[in-house]
């Protein structure tokens, strides 16, 4: 039996933060991050744009809002330090109708009250400037928006952890856990591990490592949301300089169909946001018969599909129809057409459901004896990684002797 101080249940890139912060803060303690696939930021952490987000769309004092703000300035740094290449190439929030202008001078509100650096209020022809494809009649200009590859991030914090003494173990799905009266036993399923301190960083399962730990129903369930994404074509990749993004709708959780010039030069267009028939399913066809009978057996799915069909069929209907999708890139940037966007690729995102059918609109925390859970950790999380991971390590270090 391997025993430690402390086990970090998911090697995704809040998992990875939270042990290489408690290391530093307790270089004594024998810490471990347990990962049920064989290589770090499988999931949602290796299957986003890789924005580094500046803070503009939260509620002021919110979670978000906070651990975004002060994630920014370690997350670069650390890159800095560790030589990892960013870039802080911008993003406009287009408005293109009238209606909208009202929601964009909110976000200008909140940015500023977050502290966004150097947020500005564009007309067209600043616009035109900074993104000559984009259509719009005024914009939000955050021009210290940045991107990364996240996958990278994650790869270097593993390899600190190790350097520190710390274990990062693979192929390790949690499969049970045991409460005694100072430890906490956790079964994969060919080991067992003894810890005086549990984080659960499960991402996409987290609920269920909740229930493996209190061995009761949870009141809040995770439910999978498939963004798919197109690529622009090499010759369609000028027409978009850095991050174009529309206005959110606020009667829909997440912020629409945009463009996005990555790290490696590619331009990604989209991501829609369909319900997922798995907690892992990348494809349209994937299906997973226990991941179904979650979401259909809890109350808050039914509450959200009443809440939302009209908007979930709009979704539904553009990830089958390439024409669809095209029509909404092109509110952005008109000059698309259909050639120029092929078939990309798509993540899953773990959104916590109310049982009123709401989605929860902040990070969520809970703890239990000797466990700490992540429960809630959709974007900014990535960018406030090591925010997370900070206070993580503050809360856990209280409860160790």
């Amino acid at each position: 039996m391997a025993d430690f101080d402390l086990i970090v249940i998911g090697a995704g890139i809040v998992g990875l933060a939270t042990a290489r912060q408690l290391q530093k803060k307790a270089p004594q303690l024998r810490i471990a991050v347990l990962e049920k696939e064989p290589i770090p930021a499988k999931h949602q952490s290796g299957h986003n744009s890789g924005v580094i987000h500046s803070g503009i769309y939260y509620k002021p004092g919110s979670a978000k809002a906070k651990n975004c703000l002060a994630g920014i300035k370690q997350l670069t740094d650390y890159c800095d330090k560790k030589g990892i290449p960013y870039s802080r190439s911008g993003k406009v929030i287009v408005a293109t109708e009238e209606e909208e202008l009202p929601r964009l001078e909110e976000l200008e509100r909140r940015g500023l009250a977050n502290g966004v650096k150097g947020l500005q209020m564009i007309g067209p022809e600043r616009l035109r400037e900074l993104e000559p494809a984009a259509a719009g009649i005024q914009a939000l200009y955050s021009p210290y928006t940045a991107v990364i590859d996240f996958k990278e991030v994650a790869a270097n914090l593993k390899e600190d952890i190790i350097a520190a003494g710390g274990e990062v173990f693979f192929n390790q799905q949690v499969l049970a856990l045991h409460h005694a009266q100072e430890e906490v036993f956790v079964y994969s399923q060919d080991k067992e591990y003894k810890t005086r301190q549990m984080i659960n960083c499960a991402g996409l399962h987290a609920d269920r490592i909740l229930k493996l730990s209190t061995g009761k129903k949870n009141s809040h369930r995770i439910l999978p949301f498939r963004g798919e994404y197109y690529k622009l074509s090499p010759q369609a990749k000028k027409l978009v300089h850095g991050l174009i993004y529309p206005v959110p709708d606020p009667s829909f959780p997440f912020l629409g169909v945009h463009f996005t010039k990555m790290i490696n030069g590619e331009v990604e267009a989209g991501p829609n946001a369909v319900f997922a028939w798995a907690r892992e399913g990348y494809r349209k066809t994937s299906f997973n018969a226990k991941d179904c009978l979650d979401c259909m057996t809890y109350r808050g799915t039914w509450a959200m599909a009443r809440r939302y069909w009209k908007m979930g069929l709009v979704e539904m209907w553009r990830s089958f129809s390439k024409a669809a999708f095209l029509h909404s890139l092109q509110r952005l940037v008109p000059d698309i057409r259909s050639d120029d966007i092929v078939a990309g690729g798509a993540g899953v995102r773990a959104q916590v459901i109310n049982p009123d059918g709401t989605m929860y609109d902040d990070f969520l925390i809970e703890k239990t004896p000797r466990c700490i859970h992540v429960l809630n950790a959709p974007s900014p999380a990535a960018t406030a990684s090591l925010a997370i991971g900070n206070h993580l390590a503050n809360v856990a270090l209280k409860e160790i002797p």
